[in-house]
């Protein structure tokens, strides 16, 4: 198997700073994402069969010589490389039973400036080998590229993809809401008043509809993209997470921890749709065809003790620190710039506590949309 990698960087000027501090955190260390994102990967594994779906039906109507895929939002840590290991395993299967010569593979790894590539590259070594001693020699020549900034700017050439995946990524926002008054929450509750609720779903809007415009151009004819996000089953039920750590963080400011302006001038630039929201966007903005759009529903410890023996299964303490863990590999770099490294572990403690509380009370869920959608000719 030949293998090369690349990086490409697409330069511009005034790159935004959140752009540098919206990250995962780093490393393999014990708060890293590496080693905090199971959720993510049973998220994957749900998808699998959409993204098999897809790029079957992409064989039927496009002759493909050299498949070129992107994932926007890699991160990094162990599934970073997992949608490649994904789509080679389906176009292997696909190919064999059309009987057609296995296309030469380029992947494109997507995400912001500060995500941790070199972990990526570092880790590929190992995985190659694990696909080779896999595929042998049924494996054609592989290229794998670092494709690094936003993907609400352009990323690629017109017409180059034929498959675009995203993981947990579209509910990012661009930014914040501009002009909003929040002062003590740091995103949306079930008490934020209707103007609030209004211009972050705006903002989503822009966001999703400039999302699905630049890959229009950057996808061919009949290729198809397969996107997971948080979402939401009613139009005001927030998730109860962004509201726990408002509480926490205005807490913490009654008690001098961290300053008021601070947390006044703070906001998440987060959404989580609605399906009917999603579903809006995609059909105003008129590029793709909807082939699939549901929600899958999980538990915030990514149902941990399925399927576990009763002996085995992790108490309710265990739980909440999987929990906490997962959110503070994810939020930890934005909130570290806003409030202060030093705050951090009082903050996470903390979240965790409520956690326990909240999971005596009930079952901590969220939907996550599955999106899938095929390029209009």
């Amino acid at each position: 198997m030949n293998m090369l990698i690349m990086t490409t960087i697409n330069l511009r000027r005034g790159m935004d700073t959140q752009q540098v501090v919206l990250h995962m955190n780093h490393g393999t260390g014990d708060n890293s994402y590496a080693n905090n994102s199971i959720i993510q990967k049973k998220v994957m594994r749900e998808a699998k069969a959409t993204v098999e779906e897809s790029i079957k039906r992409l064989y039927t109507i496009i002759p493909i010589h050299c498949f070129k895929v992107a994932d926007l939002g890699c991160s990094s840590g162990p599934n970073a490389l997992q949608l490649v290991s994904n789509v080679i395993d389906i176009v292997d299967t696909t190919t064999s039973n059309l009987n057609l010569k296995p296309p030469v593979f380029q992947f494109f790894l997507n995400d912001l400036y500060g995500n941790d590539f070199n972990s990526i590259f570092k880790s590929l070594p190992k995985f190659l080998e694990s696909l080779e001693e896999k595929k042998g020699h049924k494996l054609g020549p592989c290229f794998i590229n670092a494709t690094p900034g936003t993907f609400y700017r352009r990323l690629f050439p017109n017409d180059s993809l034929h498959f675009v995946h995203s993981s947990f990524s579209l509910h990012w926002l661009s930014q914040a809401p501009k002009k909003v008054v929040n002062k003590e929450n740091i995103h949306l509750t079930s008490t934020s008043p209707p103007g609030m609720h209004k211009a972050y779903l705006e903002q989503f809007q822009k966001d999703f509809k400039v999302f699905l415009k630049l890959r229009s151009q950057e996808v061919v004819a009949g290729g198809g993209m397969v996107l997971t996000l948080f979402g939401r089953d009613k139009t005001r039920d927030i998730r109860t997470v962004w509201t726990i750590i408002g509480t926490i963080l205005n807490d913490m400011v009654l008690e001098n921890l961290i300053e008021a302006t601070k947390l006044e001038s703070f906001n998440l630039p987060l959404y989580d749709p609605t399906i009917e929201e999603a579903k809006k966007v995609i059909e105003k903005e008129g590029s793709f065809s909807l082939q699939r759009l549901e929600a899958v529903i999980m538990g915030w410890d990514a149902n941990i003790n399925e399927g576990v023996d009763e002996n085995n299964k992790l108490d309710l303490n265990m739980r909440a620190h999987f929990i906490t863990k997962q959110h503070r590999a994810a939020l930890e770099p934005l909130l570290k710039a806003q409030f202060g490294e030093n705050v951090m572990d009082k903050l996470f403690l903390r979240f965790k506590t409520k956690v326990v509380q909240l999971m005596e009370e009930k079952n901590l869920e969220f939907p996550t949309l599955l999106v899938s959608l095929t390029k209009n000719a």
